[in-house]
Formats: structure tokens, sequence, C-alpha cells
């Protein structure tokens, strides 16, 4: 066992390494959207989060609820600036930007039950736009909790949710990343220690790591889903995650619940936040922006 696998020492890496990040420079496609800047309610406290707006509108528009990645230790959601913007303009939603409390500082299972509130709060009638037609997603840790909430809808009755759109996202925090291969190899985006980091900061007992909303592609966690939101499962093709997000895809797909698996060749994790391939990310966007047009259409 790795000394990261010891909570105190995965904290201090997870701080860390949050701040390391937050001086990244995020990819940004400039579009004329409308942001705004609030607050939103949740059982845990409030969070921030930016409401991007389409640039135009006949008639109150569905609503997206995005959640950033960050293996859940950091707060990064100006990173997916380029995709909200992205989705307001072709597919002509507002987008919930949201954050969410992080690890270690807040556990497991904080950030699910935030993004699940969230989507309760956008679904209100009292919103500017049409929350009856709801859809959420979210990239890499931003995704796991994005299928978390789902399943949480799912589960407790609402709110109703037109698509889950899952991008990259850890689903197995059961398997080690060091048992996770990836073509790349050592030159993979996420590398073993990362994973024994974020999952130790998020989940120090390794135990509760199997539960069904923090590992929904783990045993049998994703059996019987029959009813859960529909769900477009995306997976970069050199991404140590990809055969657990495939994993999911296929026990949606048992469920009635898949509308596409799409897998991004010759990418890694996080190919369209890094600037890297601008090409990949616009077509995955445009990819995205598609199934939220057809899932909100009335």
């Amino acid at each position: 066992m790795s000394i990261l696998s010891f909570p105190p020492v995965a904290d201090f890496a997870a701080r860390t390494f949050s701040k390391l990040a937050n001086r990244r420079t995020p990819y940004r496609a400039v579009l004329p959207v409308r942001t705004e800047e609030i607050r939103v309610p949740t059982r845990h406290g409030e969070v921030a989060a930016t409401l991007y707006h389409p640039p135009s509108a006949d008639a109150p528009p569905a609503v997206h609820v995005n959640a950033h990645g960050g293996g859940y230790v950091t707060g990064l959601p100006a990173f997916d600036d380029a995709l909200c913007r992205h989705l307001a303009t072709h597919a002509g939603v507002v987008v919930v930007n949201t954050s969410y409390a992080l690890a270690p500082r807040r556990r497991f299972p904080v950030p699910v039950e935030q993004i699940h509130d969230v989507l309760k709060w956008a679904a209100s009638s009292d919103r500017e736009w049409d929350g009856g037609r709801l859809t959420v997603g979210g990239q890499s840790a931003g995704g796991a909790l994005a299928a978390g909430a789902a399943r949480l809808a799912w589960e407790t009755g609402g709110p109703a949710l037109a698509l889950q759109v899952l991008h990259y996202p850890p689903l197995d925090l059961v398997t080690q990343a060091k048992n996770k291969p990836s073509p790349l190899g050592r030159k993979a985006v996420i590398q073993p220690w990362m994973g024994e980091i974020f999952d130790t900061a998020y989940i120090p007992d390794r135990g509760e790591r199997g539960h069904r909303l923090a590992s929904p592609a783990w045993g049998t966690n994703a059996d019987g889903l029959d009813g859960i939101a529909p769900a477009v499962v995306i997976t970069a093709e050199l991404d140590r995650l990809r055969a657990e997000a495939i994993t999911y895809a296929r026990k949606l797909d048992v469920a009635g619940a898949l509308v596409q698996h799409h897998d991004v060749t010759g990418a890694d994790h996080g190919y369209d936040m890094l600037g890297d391939a601008p090409g990949l990310a616009q077509q995955t966007y445009d990819l995205i922006a598609g199934h939220l047009r057809r899932a909100v259409s009335r």
C-alpha cells in the first residue's frame, strides 16, 4: 500500500494538487453569451454557479445543469466555460455551471447530494426557464456526480430528467487507478498516484467506495436501472477510465436507457479542457448540443 493511501497524506496532497491546478489557464472559446453569477441553496449549504443564457429564445428555454471535473478535490468550473458557452449557443438552453463542496473538506456523499439539490432547484416552476425540460451532465468527476445525481432523481421520484451526459467519468472507485490500463502508459493524463490521492481524499474508507452513488459501474450497482434518465456516455480511447464507462454504458443499454455511447478516437482524459485537441472538442460539443436539443424538444 502506498503512503498516498493514508488519509492525512492524501488530504495534504489533494490540497496541494488543487492549488497547482487552479493556476492553470483554462481553454476558452469566445462566444457572445450572457453570463450571470448566482448562489444556489442545497442541503449542505449554498454553492456558487454561473448561468449561461442562450442568445435568443422565443419561449422559456430548457435548462442544463453542468458539474465540473477536478478529481473531487479541485474547483474548476471555469474549465467548462467553452462547453457551457457552446451548449447555450447551439443547444439553446440555459446552462447552470455549478460548483460543489470539495474533498477533503467535504467528502462523499456531499457533492452528489448537492448536484441533486441543484437539479431540484433548477426544476422549480419559479425560474425564468422551463424546469420541466431539464438535463444534467458533467466531465470527469463531474460526470460521476451527474450519474449519481441522476440516480438519486430516479430513486427519489424526481426531478424528471430528459437526459444525462456523462463525459469520460470515473465510475469505479473500487478498482485502483494502477489497475486501469491506458495505451499511453506513463504518458497518460491520469496517473496512478493521482487516482490514489483523489479516491482517498474523497472516500477515505475503501469499504465505502463501492457505494452505488460513488461507483455506479462497479459490481452489480448498475443492474436493474430500468426507468433511469436516458444517457449519453462519452469516452476517450486512451483514457484509463474508459473501460468502466463502457461497462456502465452497456448496463444502461440493457436497461433501455442508453441513447449513445461515443468513443473519441485518439483522445485521452481531459482532451477538450486542456486545449490540446480543439477540433475534437468542437466535434464532441456539437454532439452533446445535438443530443440536448433533441432531448428537450417539445
